[in-house]
């Protein structure tokens, strides 16, 4: 782990001793640095569920990743510093409603002097740590967050982290509980959403990353800018403009 590269890809120069502000600044300087993507599934390169693989990626190929690569880096980065961080599973629901399978989403709890949720792998989602805490709305850039709480005969203690627009009903982003994980654990998941057609990212790419107004996402090749709340969207027409577009907003050159 080379920290001082790390720290110099995510733009960040603050403190980084292990207290809730620096948890906050390092997980804000990550969401507006290192893109959401899964480019290498379309190229048929294989990700590794290695913790040095996720390195070499994002740190000094300057590329983003998905959840494995992006919360497993994030971890190693944190334990680095100090920091007390625990691997959690979670299950993403499908498009009719149903939860996705176990290890289908990698997130991370982070222990200080209360437990935070830090998620720089999920896409559109907060851009600073949630108190992990239970019935509290949490508003962050426009949004409000929260994280509810159900038992049920299978999971005695089912966390559900929840996100609206203001006015707006309550919508379910992922279920977890608080079991500690291996990294080892989420392999197969890993490799399953490479390589499965019912994958969604074997069926689109993806490439985003959150901004000081907003979001940019090159979808396949459509060119999303949300700034201040108002969408702008144009095709990429072939495949140079499309790499020169990763190029130019995210630094990502195949």
């Amino acid at each position: 782990m080379n920290v001082s590269a790390y720290l110099a890809r995510i733009g960040y120069a603050g403190p980084n001793t292990p207290t809730a502000n620096a948890l906050h600044n390092l997980h804000r300087a990550h969401m507006l640095s290192v893109p959401f993507e899964n480019l290498d599934i379309g190229l048929g390169r294989k990700i590794m569920c290695h913790e040095s693989a996720f390195l070499r990626k994002i740190v000094e190929q300057r590329r983003g990743g998905f959840c494995y690569e992006l919360n497993g880096a994030f971890a190693a980065l944190l334990r680095e510093l100090g920091f007390q961080v625990t691997l959690l599973s979670a299950r993403v629901p499908r498009e009719d409603g149903c939860d996705g399978p176990e290890f289908d989403h990698l997130t991370l709890r982070v222990d200080l002097d209360e437990p935070w949720l830090a998620d720089v792998g999920f896409g559109d989602s907060f851009v600073e740590p949630l108190r992990l805490q239970t019935g509290v709305e949490q508003p962050q850039e426009g949004w409000s967050y929260r994280i509810i709480e159900q038992h049920d005969a299978l999971h005695h203690n089912l966390l559900h982290m929840e996100r609206s627009e203001p006015k707006r009903s309550w919508r379910r982003q992922y279920s977890f509980t608080l079991k500690p994980r291996g990294l080892a654990e989420f392999a197969p998941m890993c490799h399953y959403h490479q390589t499965s057609p019912e994958s969604p990212f074997t069926r689109k790419s993806v490439c985003s990353k959150a901004t000081l107004t907003g979001r940019i996402t090159i979808a396949d090749r459509k060119l999303i800018v949300t700034r201040n709340g108002k969408k702008e969207e144009s095709q990429l027409g072939s495949e140079k403009q499309w790499r020169t577009a990763l190029q130019e907003y995210f630094g990502v050159t195949l």
